[in-house]
């Protein structure tokens, strides 16, 4: 089991509990080591900074106790954000019609990296519709996958920001989606 991993066990039971899900768990550099964890609210409201700063404190309060990782690090808290990571099956369904990126960790039809417009999820298998036709890729070969930003995106959350009652300063101001 990665650190990650570890880390993930450890968390994300108090995450859900608090009313959140965990997206990604990413620990990243060796000079200065940060510690990235992003959020969703589990009701689909956009996270606000609050949100974030509870996150951090019971997170904080986890790993201190349990110790994980042996050197000093930044802990950083976020939202998944606008153009996101896609990093389960669910976020997939949720995004059909809106155009990703995708990096595989093996080559799937001579390549390594697609971008076009989520098409469908079916069981484990997630298609993207490219310019050079659709791609049908296993969840599973998927290295990294993130929404790429385009205007149907951004109206999309600004449309759902509405939806849930904030004003498009509100989103400006930390209640990223």
């Amino acid at each position: 089991m990665s650190l990650e991993q570890a880390i993930v066990r450890l968390i994300e039971p108090s995450i859900e509990d608090m009313g959140f899900e965990l997206v990604r768990v990413r620990l990243s550099g060796t000079q200065r080591v940060v510690l990235q964890i992003m959020a969703d609210r589990a009701d689909g409201r956009p996270i606000s900074v609050d949100d974030c700063a509870d996150i951090s404190r019971a997170v904080s309060a986890i790993l201190d106790v349990d110790d994980p990782i042996t050197t000093a690090y930044s802990l950083e808290v976020s939202s998944p954000g606008i153009d996101r990571p896609l990093t389960r099956l669910k976020d997939f369904a949720a995004y059909i019609g809106h155009d990703a990126k995708i990096e595989l960790e093996r080559l799937v039809d001579g390549r390594r990296r697609f971008r076009g417009t989520l098409h469908s999820v079916d069981g484990d298998i997630v298609t993207l519709e490219t310019d050079q036709g659709p791609a049908a890729i296993a969840f599973t070969d998927i290295r990294n996958a993130k929404l790429v930003m385009t205007d149907a995106l951004l109206e999309a959350a600004l449309e759902a920001a509405r939806e849930a009652g904030l004003e498009e300063d509100g989103v400006a101001e930390g209640a990223a989606l």
